[in-house]
């Protein structure tokens, strides 16, 4: 199983649909695709018609396990989506309070890839919809993912998000044993506005290497995906955004032929 982990330190950039949006695509390849939320806001959870505030199991009982001394099968957590072969491992709020309950007991840092390493045989891909803050949580995120995606909306705001975020990442990559590739994706672009325009040149100026090469447009059909919880290739295969998502997915895989040779989306 692979683990892509979406991350930024700011919100509402794009990071939930970025993961909705890919997961559908890789499901809709053929490919068993896991739906990580570890987000307490539980946007992904939400976005799949579960409430974060009502669920009683999901990615915190992980946590609560090695902070009780049990242990949690992961596989009993697991939610389905109505997608065949595209499940949630959904948020609930109380995540809010890992890092003060357990921030700094030891192993909590490697929870979340403890419980991907129990799934992998069931799942070709998982996808891991991260919180906008440092923490535990993103900590996590960031040990268990052989891939980073950093979505960034194209907006200066969202710029010096990024700024924290990359921060972040060179502190992390001090402790891993192996390199973190990561790409950023410019999201939400709208030609129509100067905010777009200039947020787009400012990163190909500063980021070039490290940015993908296209971007996810503004398009409508994206939120009406989410307002009826269908992740937007099953539900407009056709649409703009599908489209650029589906070139984002494609050169991601480029880098993974060798391990799931005959991929095309």
């Amino acid at each position: 199983m692979r683990v892509w982990t979406l991350a930024n330190q700011k919100g509402g950039v794009g990071k939930t649909t970025s993961s909705v949006a890919l997961g559908g695509l890789l499901n809709q390849s053929g490919l068993r695709t896991l739906l990580v939320d570890i987000d307490p806001h539980g946007s992904l959870t939400s976005y799949f018609r579960y409430d974060p505030d009502a669920l009683e199991e999901g990615v915190y009982s992980l946590f609560k396990g090695v902070v009780d001394g049990r242990e949690v099968d992961p596989a009993d957590l697991i939610h389905p989506t109505g997608i065949e072969g595209l499940d949630l491992l959904p948020a609930a709020m109380a995540l809010a309070t890992l890092d003060r309950q357990a921030g700094r007991r030891e192993g909590m840092g490697l929870v979340i890839k403890g419980a991907l390493a129990r799934l992998r045989d069931r799942y070709d891909y998982a996808i891991i919809d991260c919180p906008p803050i440092l923490g535990v949580l993103m900590i996590n995120a960031l040990a268990a993912c052989q891939q980073l995606i950093v979505p960034v909306q194209t907006e200066f705001l969202a710029l010096k998000g990024l700024e924290r975020m990359l921060h972040t990442l060179r502190m992390v990559l001090r402790s891993r044993q192996v390199a973190l590739p990561y790409l950023i994706v410019p999201t939400m672009y709208d030609m129509r506005t100067r905010a777009s325009l200039d947020s787009l040149r400012v990163l190909r100026e500063t980021h070039g290497e490290r940015l993908w090469s296209g971007l996810i447009p503004v398009d409508t059909r994206l939120r009406e995906a989410s307002r009826v919880g269908i992740p937007p290739a099953q539900f407009d295969s056709h649409s703009r955004g599908v489209a650029a998502y589906r070139d984002l997915l494609n050169e991601l895989l480029q880098g993974e032929t060798a391990l799931t040779p005959g991929i095309a989306v």
